[in-house]
């Protein structure tokens, strides 16, 4: 059974740092790909970053470049490495995973956590 178990959110203060991290279970990532999505109060889910298994490439929202960085760091842990982070990045996120090499759009989700950047 395919599940994804993310852990890291949290209450930061701006221009503070937090680490994502989001373990599947059921398969491992290498024929992946594995992304991070945002979704902030009232508005629509965002996509933040996406890495394709099979190469290592990655892509970035223009918002979060130069401040985030997705990485598979086992065979089944994908993290989201948030620096310098600002109140316009208090939202709920999700990781997601589709069997490809290629294509972004999850199957398969994660439960979501909370993260709020706030002084």
């Amino acid at each position: 059974q395919v599940q994804l178990v993310e852990s890291g959110g949290g209450l930061v203060q701006p221009g503070g740092s937090l680490r994502l991290s989001c373990e599947a279970s059921g398969f491992t990532t290498e024929k992946y790909v594995m992304s991070w999505y945002r979704q902030a109060p009232g508005k629509e889910r965002e996509l933040v970053a996406f890495i394709i298994g099979v190469s290592g490439k990655t892509r970035y929202a223009d918002s979060v470049k130069d401040r985030f960085h997705i990485s598979r760091d086992t065979a089944t842990i994908t993290s989201l490495q948030m620096n310098s982070l600002q109140p316009e990045d208090t939202a709920v996120y999700y990781c997601g995973a589709r069997p490809s090499s290629f294509n972004y759009d999850p199957d398969h989700w994660s439960q979501g956590t909370q993260v709020t950047v706030s002084s």
